[in-house]
C-alpha cells in the first residue's frame, strides 16, 4: 500500500511539472503570436494604408508645441490636497 502511495505521489508531481511546461510554453507562444500579428498589421501595413504625416514627421509636433506655448497661462493659486479628509487647502505664499 505504501509503495502505491509513493508511486502515485511521484506521478502527480511529474504531471504538475509537465502541466507547468505546457502552460508556460502556451503563454510565451501566445505573446509571440500577438507580437508578430501587431507588427505585421501596424508596421508593415498588412491591410494597406499609410502612416499619417502628423506621425511620420516632426514638423507637426513642432508647430503644435509652438501654438500651445503661445497661449497665455491663467490659473488660480496653488492648492494642496489632503487625500484623507478630501479637502483642498489654498497655499498662501
Amino acid at each position: 500500500m505504501q509503495v502505491i502511495c509513493l508511486f502515485s505521489a511521484r506521478l502527480l508531481e511529474f504531471d504538475n511539472i509537465m502541466a507547468l511546461k505546457y502552460i508556460a510554453g502556451s503563454v510565451v507562444a501566445s505573446f509571440a503570436f500577438a507580437y508578430v500579428c501587431d507588427t505585421a498589421t501596424s508596421d508593415h501595413k498588412l491591410f494597406g494604408g499609410t502612416t499619417p504625416k502628423t506621425v511620420a514627421t516632426d514638423e507637426w509636433w513642432k508647430e503644435t508645441d509652438k501654438k500651445f506655448q503661445a497661449w497665455p497661462r491663467t490659473a488660480g493659486p496653488p492648492v494642496v490636497m489632503n487625500p484623507i479628509r478630501r479637502q483642498n487647502y489654498i497655499v498662501k505664499s
